[in-house]
């Protein structure tokens, strides 16, 4: 490896493009081109969007595979036939008996009871006659379809989750919790209210569909408004190009830690889900406590911004960004901070920098951000050839993926708490919670420009070539190996964007100093996780490079379990890496072309 010296500010950065890159996307002017396949024709393209309209972005091929798959090796095993049959029996045999015993008595033991994370049926009103058959009868149509759609000899394993995954969305659908007649606890209600609960429900609903059809963000969202109630933390945008605005924070003591702080968010969300209201917002809580940190607020893509890539945003963003703070910020290493697709980019940034032998960073924080995608999730169940290859024709007719068909995919994800759960309680029940920050940070969403998220995809969730050793940057591939600073990783139990196992998988990596985190919460809330935050918990866990490896279940089982949140154990891991305290810097260098352009969230924030 080349030999390691100070990352230099004026040194030229990693090109936008390679030569073959460029000239290949020149002459095709299309995605495809550097993935070395032929492109479709525009007509079978204009085809399969129009045809995504109707199938909230899913592929009917991906899912018509799946299955075939599983429909066809099950034809092929009458041996895994007969032995649902037997057990389609037996349940009716159960069903029959419990009917019988609960009529009599309706303390009767049930013959199934729910997952643990299955809350639908918490109520003791599910208990009495006869919703307690309701109940019944799906969780035992429910356990059995689970057993038709798993363990069939010769089926992939990804097609056996996308079958399985597409039964219990059927029978979701169909769930008697979903219907007044059939949910005991909507009935209460209305008897209860004289049917006021429905009528709440019908014009929360109307609400939703008026707001829908004009585009505009959930009601109440307008009480959290960037600048205003959200994003207040005091700064200046210091420099802007087409990518990302950089904003630094400004001081609020004299002296501040010697090495500043970069955070890198998520593209796919506004940046201010770290800098929430004051009594939550994570730069504060580092700026409080004597650190000088740079936020980039990246860009809201449209249309035109169709072929900015994967190496655009390291190059317009991360790195230009980290220029600018070297500049600001002279002869100190900084500590960088990336946030799940940050994180990742961040990653990359690091290996990069490794590669060519420049000491950028002095210590890396990845928040719940992967490395390896080989076990990435409730997403990956949507990432295949086909589904990919009809994602990108969605994102050719648009020039981007919008926020909306995103916001789809994940709800369907997790379609029991985001979409079924919800209707119940605020179009049946008529109870809609109160608008929070986080609520309406989580509806400003952003759009993903074409190019970039068909490489995101492609490279890293499909071929994994990030972890793998093959992702080029510059016409070379990087190398996670070659990275040296210490690395700070915080996992959230319940994330389903980023699972904490998969997030583990960078102790694969043996060279790197890991100091891991495993917080309660998902993938928002467990990172926003303030001091004081009521029944935050914690374990924490370090592997010295070069040290022998733990898998997560022996680590999870040696871990304790602390209560608080990972906010303070990150402080104290900052203060033990850094060379002390210096004077506060001044907002931007104008000097060195980094003068305060407007003051802080800045504009891009604002874009909707």
């Amino acid at each position: 490896m080349a030999r390691e010296t100070d990352f230099d500010p004026r040194r030229p950065l990693v090109s936008s493009q390679t030569p073959a890159r460029a000239e290949a996307i020149h002459r095709d002017g299309d995605a495809a081109a550097c993935n070395d396949r032929d492109p479709p024709t525009p007509f079978d393209r204009l085809l399969r969007a129009g045809l995504a309209r109707y199938t909230l972005g899913l592929s009917p091929a991906a899912l018509g595979l799946a299955y075939a798959d599983w429909a066809i090796h099950l034809a092929a095993s009458p041996g895994k036939r007969a032995e649902l049959a037997e057990k389609g029996f037996r349940k009716f045999i159960r069903f029959v008996a419990y009917a019988a015993s609960s009529a009599g008595r309706p303390d009767a033991e049930a013959c199934i009871a729910p997952l643990p994370q299955d809350r639908r049926f918490d109520s003791e009103l599910w208990r009495q006659p006869p919703f307690n058959l309701f109940h019944q009868a799906f969780l035992l149509q429910q356990q059995w379809w689970h057993s038709a759609t798993t363990g069939v000899s010769g089926v992939s394993a990804h097609h056996e989750q996308l079958t399985t995954f597409m039964a219990r969305q059927a029978l979701d659908t169909m769930s008697p919790v979903n219907f007044v007649p059939t949910n005991p606890e909507v009935l209460a209600a209305t008897f209860a209210e004289g049917g006021l609960n429905l009528a709440r429900g019908a014009l929360n609903f109307w609400q939703d569909w008026e707001r829908a059809l004009g585009e505009k963000p959930p009601l109440g969202a307008e009480r959290f408004r960037p600048g205003k109630e959200v994003a207040v933390t005091p700064g200046e945008v210091i420099f802007r190009n087409h990518l990302i605005e950089l904003i630094q924070y400004a001081p609020v003591n004299a002296k501040v830690a010697a090495e500043p702080v970069l955070i890198a968010p998520a593209w796919i969300m506004k940046y201010y889900i770290l800098d929430l209201s004051p009594q939550n917002s994570l730069v504060k809580y580092l700026v409080d406590h004597g650190h000088t940190v740079f936020m980039i607020s990246w860009r809201n893509p449209g249309a035109e911004d169709r072929d900015i890539g994967m190496d655009d945003y390291l190059r317009l963003g991360l790195l230009e960004a980290l220029k600018a703070v070297n500049a600001i910020v002279p002869d100190a290493p900084v500590n960088a901070v990336g946030y799940c697709l940050g994180g990742t980019l961040l990653s990359i940034a690091a290996a990069y920098l490794a590669r060519e032998g420049l000491r950028a960073f002095n210590t890396i924080t990845l928040l719940a951000a992967q490395t390896d995608f080989t076990e990435a999730g409730e997403l990956s169940l949507l990432i295949d050839e086909s589904q990919l290859s009809f994602l990108e024709d969605i994102m050719w007719n648009q020039g981007f993926l919008d926020a909306r068909q995103m916001a789809g995919t994940f709800q369907l994800l997790r379609s029991g708490d985001l979409i079924w759960s919800r209707m119940v309680h605020e179009y049946l029940m008529g109870q809609r919670p109160p608008m929070s920050d986080l609520m309406a940070w989580n509806a400003d969403a952003t759009r993903m420009p074409y190019r970039m998220h068909s490489e995101y995809l492609r490279r890293l969730f499909l071929d994994n070539d990030l972890f793998e050793g093959r992702y080029p940057v510059d016409g070379r591939p990087v190398s996670l190996g070659d990275i040296q600073a210490p690395v700070f990783v915080v996992a959230t139990e319940s994330d389903h964007v980023a699972p904490w196992r998969s997030v583990y998988k960078i102790h694969l990596i043996e060279s790197i100093d890991i100091t891991f985190v495993l917080t309660s919460g998902g993938h928002n809330a467990g990172i926003v996780s303030e001091p004081g935050h009521h029944g935050r918990r914690l374990r924490v866990g370090r592997r010295a490079a070069h040290t022998r490896f733990s898998g997560p279940d022996e680590w999870l089982a040696r871990a304790e379990v602390a209560q608080g949140s990972w906010w303070p154990r990150w402080l104290e891991w900052l203060e033990g890496r850094s060379r002390g305290q210096v004077a506060a810097p001044g907002l931007g260098c104008p000097d060195r072309g980094y003068a305060p352009l407007a003051p802080a969230p800045g504009t891009y924030v604002l874009q909707a």
